[in-house]
């Protein structure tokens, strides 16, 4: 089974060279490594959002939820296109600010919003605790793919290594262009991969998407259909809120947008990019027939449904075009992601501390920190255990604490203090932690309730403390008004 391998290896190498020859004889200073010197058209802009979606997460989180939960996984479909259409309100005063204020990371923008050198390290320690189970996710991604697709001849443990390497020579080399310019071909790979996938299983195994869930239906009565208890409408319908307001809190979607040209790029992909979310569906096509054709895989073991049902139906030549595709969905967001940690140790926590060092300073920290940064998700990777939907949704709880604040900021006059916005923000990732290491629901922590309010995702709980905190701290600490004779 060496061709799958030899496909593998070509797609790390060609994203490594793509990577690498983005730089472009370019001098890579901060701003141009971090957002390309806010010089990137529509079509780079679009592709570096539209990263979002296509992350291992899609490839083997999104298949791996559909063949382990069913109709819950349409949650993933929904919550992305309500997140554009938020987009289309906020992105373009983010970006005129940004652009403006000559910012290049997230926690500027709320330090400057806010004018607290504080708030801006408070962000920073958050988004940091948001990507490393991010960028672990990546790697998890990426190591399932490279053993499955390869047969074996791999460990998951040394794939995990080598991408780690590849993606760190190209962050280094060339910052935000390498990742732009990879996302092009991973694009145009996984779109036609995900369709062929999406439409030849339930094709080939049902004779068609109707049969193939007829059968769902009858091995599996209600799996489609979303539980009484549990993962019910309000869990999906309070899920798509919160992960939509998050979408965009992400640090390296958030500096994304300040690589833009004009703000009207963010309304044209606002328009666009809901359609491109419509691909997911054969993404869950694939975990669906998966689900009749290679059953038994329990917890963690979901992630791998996609690979079992693809080394069962095809080639090993085809095989290899598959994992070849799906180890670029793991190093083009986690390119993205390192490069934004990185840059936030550099530029906005240890800047704080040393405020008279210069850019060239800051920029040559952050690359040194890059492959310490992947080294840490490298080691919490191989530790193993969560499945992949379950990494994504806790770094969701974190950077969605950031929304309240950043909403309240745009408003022609902003409601909440430096102090209201910090409280809020504390109380909600408190909040989360709390309830993460206690593994608590609304359901165990108030029995009492009716069934539709203990289903709620328990993150609504960390996101309404954040808003009390930050409305009551706001009002305690708002100068008082001046009154007139």
């Amino acid at each position: 089974m060496i061709l799958p391998l030899v496909l593998i290896a070509f797609a790390a190498l060609f994203a490594l060279g793509l990577g690498i020859r983005a730089r472009g004889g370019r001098e890579m200073g901060l701003e141009q490594w971090t957002v390309g010197a806010r010089g990137f058209g529509a079509f780079l802009v679009f592709l570096l959002l539209a990263g979002e979606i296509y992350t291992t997460f899609t490839f083997l989180g999104a298949s791996g939820f559909a063949y382990g939960q069913g109709a819950p996984t349409f949650y993933i479909l929904a919550y992305g296109t309500l997140a554009y259409v938020i987009s289309y309100f906020i992105l373009p005063p983010i970006w005129a600010y940004a652009r403006a204020e000559k910012l290049v990371s997230q926690p500027d923008f709320f330090a400057r919003k806010y004018d607290s050198a504080a708030l801006g390290v408070l962000v920073s320690v958050v988004d940091i605790l948001a990507l490393v189970p991010y960028l672990v996710l990546q790697f998890t991604g990426l190591g399932i793919i490279v053993q499955t697709a390869g047969y074996g001849a791999i460990s998951s443990a040394v794939a995990i290594w080598i991408g780690a390497g590849v993606v760190t020579a190209y962050v280094i080399a060339s910052g935000v262009h390498g990742s732009a310019w990879t996302s092009v071909a991973k694009d145009g790979m996984i779109l036609l991969v995900v369709v062929f996938m999406g439409l030849y299983l339930p094709f080939h195994y049902f004779g068609g998407l109707g049969p193939m869930f007829a059968a769902i239906e009858k091995t599996h009565p209600g799996f489609l259909a979303l539980p009484a208890k549990g993962q019910s409408v309000s869990w999906f319908v309070s899920t798509v809120l919160l992960t939509a307001l998050g979408f965009f809190m992400w640090p390296h979607s958030f500096a994304a947008c300040y690589t833009a040209r004009s703000a009207r790029t963010f309304r044209k992909n606002a328009i666009f990019l809901p359609l491109y979310q419509l691909i997911l569906l054969f993404v869950f096509f694939v975990g669906f027939a998966a689900l009749l054709k290679v059953p038994g895989l329990k917890g963690a073991a979901t992630n791998l449904a996609l690979f079992r049902i693809a080394v069962a139906a095809f080639p090993p030549w085809v095989v290899g075009i598959i994992g070849a595709t799906g180890v670029l969905t793991a190093l083009v967001p986690g390119s993205l992601i390192l490069m934004n940690a990185a840059t936030l140790l550099s530029n906005n926590l240890y800047r704080v501390f040393r405020p008279a060092v210069d850019d060239d300073h800051v920029v040559g920290l952050a690359k040194m920190l890059v492959p310490v940064v992947a080294l840490v998700a490298v080691y919490f990777t191989l530790q193993g255990g969560a499945t992949i939907v379950a990494l994504l949704l806790m770094g969701y709880s974190f950077v969605t604490q950031l929304f309240p604040a950043l909403l309240a900021s745009l408003l022609a006059v902003n409601p909440v203090t430096r102090a209201g916005a910090f409280a809020g923000i504390f109380a909600g990732v408190a909040t989360v932690v709390a309830l993460t290491l206690s593994h608590a629901s609304i359901g165990s922590l108030m029995p009492f309730l009716p069934q539709q309010v203990q289903d709620l995702n328990v993150g609504i709980i960390a996101l309404g403390v954040n808003i009390i905190v930050l409305a009551v701290v706001s009002l305690a600490t708002r100068a008082p008004a001046v009154q007139r004779a």
